[in-house]
């Protein structure tokens, strides 16, 4: 019960196989006290379905566009209603147009970029802006990233950019929130089959380089996601912020 008595958000979930889902139940399991996010009511139904099925009645569920502050605002008005402080909050966001992920990178509009950066960088700080406030006893931030973020992988294009500026803000909000006890990292992840990974061109063959290379000779499972995701948002990982955990089989590990 490595969370008994922590309270925290989970955004992104979209259906039982995100990875924040896997994250929730490993957090559910360990004794957290969730609330959740979902983006648009096409969605709405489908979190609180899983939301509910943890088995604790109705768990706050808050509708959430992360380029819209009045949202942000009202997200975080609503945790303080519902449970008070706040202890931690998984960022499991990311978007970019599906035709900026196909071909090079090179033809990457200036829409295309901005969006991306808006909503899978920008909204880690924006989060980070309004949760501070309740936490008040400290807590532990937990973005999720991808090896794109550190080298070239083909097709990532924009969004590998992205990730890195995430992986940047991780540091850097780290460092500003140190000082109130609370840790900041990112978690990035070996290639899982997502609703958001099967929009990337070539998706299936990233996951079949990985297995044939990976040090493991595998890829990994969503549930060694979520339990590692535990381990940073727990006192267990007391010492760490502004890191980021591969768990990805050993893959990042290789020059070729």
């Amino acid at each position: 019960m490595l969370l008994q008595g922590k309270k925290g958000l989970i955004t992104g979930v979209a259906n039982k196989r995100s990875i924040a889902w896997a994250i929730a139940q490993a957090a559910h399991r360990e004794g957290a006290q969730l609330a959740f996010t979902y983006q648009g009511e096409r969605l709405k139904e489908s979190v609180a379905e899983l939301a509910n099925s943890l088995g604790e009645g109705t768990l706050p569920l808050f509708e959430c566009d992360v380029s819209s502050d009045s949202q942000l605002d009202s997200v975080f008005g609503g945790l303080k209603e519902s449970f008070g402080r706040l202890d931690f909050f998984v960022h499991a966001i990311a978007f970019a147009k599906r035709e900026e992920l196909e071909g090079e990178f090179v033809p990457t509009s200036r829409e295309g970029y901005r969006l991306a950066l808006d909503i899978s960088s920008y909204s880690l700080t924006a989060l980070a802006q309004r949760a501070v406030p309740l936490m008040t006893e400290g807590g532990s931030i937990v973005a999720l990233t991808y090896y794109g973020a550190e080298k070239v992988i083909p097709r990532y294009n924009v969004m590998g950019v992205a990730k890195a500026a995430l992986e940047a803000s991780v540091r850097y909000l780290a460092f500003d929130l140190g000082p109130k006890k609370i840790r900041v990292n990112g978690l990035s992840s070996g290639p899982v089959q997502t609703l958001a990974a099967r929009g990337i061109s070539g998706f299936t063959d990233m996951m079949k380089i990985v297995e044939s290379r990976a040090p493991l000779r595998r890829n990994v499972e969503i549930a060694e996601v979520g339990n590692a995701a535990v381990f940073l948002l727990s006192p267990l990982s007391s010492g760490i912020t502004g890191e980021i955990l591969h768990v990805d089989c050993g893959y990042n590990i290789l020059g070729m």
